[in-house]
């Protein structure tokens, strides 16, 4: 199977063949119709893979701070062989696809093989031909709905998840900041909400 991979050290995409996912309890496997590419997250992950050592430390002080929570609990030279070995890793890419169940794990009532379902969640919902995604995970698509418009449903979610952070009322402004993807799909969604 073929899926996008990321080699973290050098920011290098490349195209691999890996071994298709195995089927767990607890969710699905999803051959995938469509992968949404998020150019601002994307392209933030693959400008940071990219970037110096200095320069992931800047764009990730979450991880610098764990870097340093791990150097004093386990000292040097472990805590340098555990950020060698994160960067020597290879990281799959996407986190919002659309596609048709295979097949599903045991435990997993709502979904059977053949729905057509739409799936989130960066290590699941990768840019790869078969993707094993946790049931909690994805959601049937609506007759009427194709696949392609259904791979949008992440970053949809995220947009109306921070309109319900914001509490927004019918009749208030509200003011987005920032109008990549996540950002129209926000107005949007204000707009019919109101505001």
């Amino acid at each position: 199977m073929k899926q996008i991979l990321q080699n973290f050290r050098s920011g290098e995409l490349s195209v691999q063949d890996v071994p298709p996912p195995v089927l767990m309890p607890g969710g699905v496997l999803v051959r995938t119709a469509f992968s949404l590419i998020s150019a601002g997250t994307e392209r933030s992950t693959i400008e940071t893979a990219k970037s110096s050592l200095i320069g992931k430390a800047l764009n990730r002080p979450d991880l610098v701070s764990q870097v340093v929570d791990t150097l004093k609990r386990e000292g040097i030279a472990a805590t340098y062989r555990k950020v060698k070995s994160r960067l020597n890793q290879v990281k799959p890419l996407g986190y919002s696809t659309s596609g048709v169940v295979i097949a599903a794990g045991r435990g997993v009532e709502e979904f059977r093989a053949g729905d057509r379902i739409a799936c989130a969640g960066a290590g699941f919902a990768s840019h790869a031909e078969t993707n094993f995604v946790p049931a909690n995970l994805c959601a049937k698509i609506p007759e009427g709905v194709t696949l392609e418009a259904a791979c949008y449903t992440t970053v949809g979610a995220i947009a109306l998840h921070g309109i319900r952070q914001s509490e927004a009322r019918v009749g208030e402004v509200a003011a987005v900041i920032g109008l990549g993807l996540v950002g129209q799909l926000t107005v949007q969604r204000l707009k019919a909400a109101g505001c």
